[in-house]
């Protein structure tokens, strides 16, 4: 076994640190930021085993003018970022024709059918850190629940499964909401994080109990030396797992990954009033989807195609108090406001894969609205891969090549 760089101290780059130290490596954690800032430890908390379908669709560009932020919706696209979204949505297009799209999803439910069980195989992932218990999404008026309720009939939801909310959850949203709700829906096969504090910490002390480092540092730890990567700390292999940053290290040695910062919004209070055993909860007329974790509740939403340090946008925080305010939730400021990028490729597949251009690179990235979800497994697959053995899934469909590069395949 060798000494592998991680480069990125997110949750996937945290998770696949922890299991090749598990497997026998010496790694050490690169990470560019001395705060828990990453769109790792801001997400909605959400073990999302039911996404199966790639936003990338048909569906998505015909509903995408009544979700523009403009009316209402959670999708921003920015002119002032058009020269970073533009091409980003061009091939995003050509990704939503039907038979990339049927290919997608057949990719994604072959990851997502082993995220859960990933989860609960994850040795740092106890003492009640991941629920097994669901979630719930819910509509405001008798027109968008029907119409929602035959979207799901129709959708592919992988290994989750859902049914009319019982009397009980209905009970519980009432008593939760100001206003009257028109029809709920409750999954099963999905799960939350039950902290995200915890989570981080959980796996950095997990690194750090098995011989890990984690370094903390700015600046370029990667150059080319013919066909292998030559970081700045002594390795055998590096991983790049550095979410929206991870594109100008792969194009350095010739790959081409066409990431989009993704940015998300969310606001925190504390949690008086709200039950510590609610499972989240998505308001699917507001995009919002509201999560409790230890002591906080927190509120989240938006897709705005942004450059990843373009200021944030305050009408975003604004809209989503203005939405907890109308829903009458028990959330009162002051709110602690976050943004942060989910790192996505067109395709809406992440990236994983081990580097024809340069023989040491291996890569996970571009995970897009599942890197909380497919954290655990990426990790394995990884370490399949660090070892030279057969990762248990196709990994060709997450292949860096599928977006070609600078010279062709090495």
């Amino acid at each position: 076994m060798g000494r592998v760089i991680v480069v990125g101290g997110g949750v996937i780059g945290l998770s696949c640190a922890s299991a090749l130290l598990r497997a026998g490596h010496r790694v050490t954690v690169l990470e560019s930021s001395p705060e828990l800032d990453a769109a790792s430890w801001g997400n909605a908390g959400h073990i999302a085993s039911e996404q199966v379908e790639p936003l990338a669709s048909f569906s998505s560009l015909r509903s995408a003018w009544r979700r523009r932020f403009a009316a209402g919706g959670a999708l921003d696209l920015p002119l002032r970022a058009a020269p970073a979204w533009a091409p980003f949505a061009i091939e995003f297009l050509a990704a939503s024709r039907p038979s990339r799209f049927r290919a997608g999803k057949h990719a994604l439910r072959s990851l997502l059918a082993q995220a859960f069980p990933a989860w609960q195989r994850a040795p740092w992932a106890a003492d009640g850190l991941v629920k097994a218990d669901g979630h719930i999404v819910a509509w405001e008026s008798a027109r968008t629940a029907a119409a929602g309720k035959a979207a799901l009939a129709l959708a592919d939801t992988g290994t989750a499964r859902f049914e009319e909310a019982a009397p009980e959850d209905l009970r519980r949203l009432a008593a939760l909401t100001g206003i009257d709700i028109a029809g709920a829906v409750r999954f099963t096969g999905t799960g939350q994080v039950a902290d995200l504090d915890r989570l981080a910490d959980a796996l950095e002390r997990d690194v750090m109990r098995h011989g890990g480092g984690i370094v903390r540092e700015r600046g370029s730890v990667l150059v080319q030396h013919g066909r292998a990567i030559v970081p700045r700390h002594e390795a055998d292999l590096v991983l790049v797992t550095a979410g929206v940053a991870s594109k100008p290290l792969v194009e350095s040695v010739g790959h081409r990954a066409p990431l989009i910062a993704e940015r998300g919004y969310h606001i925190r209070a504390a949690a008086s009033g709200w039950p510590a055993d609610m499972p989240p909860i998505v308001f699917e007329d507001r995009s919002m989807i509201v999560t409790r974790y230890a002591d906080t509740v927190q509120a989240a939403s938006f897709v705005e195609l942004n450059v990843p340090d373009a200021p944030p946008d305050p009408r975003k925080w604004q809209r989503l108090e203005a939405h907890v305010a109308a829903l009458g939730l028990p959330l009162h400021g002051p709110f602690t406001r976050w943004m942060g990028a989910r790192p996505t490729l067109p395709d809406y597949l992440p990236a994983i894969g081990r580097s024809r251009r340069a023989t040491n690179l291996l890569y996970a990235f571009g995970h897009q609205h599942l890197g909380l979800t497919l954290a655990p497994l990426t990790a394995e697959l990884v370490t399949a891969l660090a070892s030279d053995s057969e990762p248990d899934l196709d990994l060709a469909p997450f292949d860096l090549e599928r977006f070609g590069g600078k010279g062709g395949r090495a």
